[in-house]
């Protein structure tokens, strides 16, 4: 998959593919989140601050480490 550079103090990079977000934070984790929507895909990057945006998809999606 494919990510981009981000500005957070978190996030270092994001990417979504066939309805999977990737999260590559700061520390070099990486983390899938399961059907995440194309239109939430672009709400999250459009979000003020992706940290509370992340806060949100994570209380709905389920998610694991890469």
């Amino acid at each position: 998959m494919q990510r981009h550079t981000v500005s957070s103090s978190r996030i270092n990079t994001v990417g979504w593919e066939n309805n999977v977000l990737e999260i590559e934070f700061l520390d070099g984790s990486l983390y899938q989140y399961a059907d995440v929507s194309i239109a939430e895909y672009d709400n999250f990057l459009n979000s003020a601050s992706l940290d509370s945006a992340l806060s949100r998809i994570e209380i709905i999606h389920h998610y694991y480490r890469v």
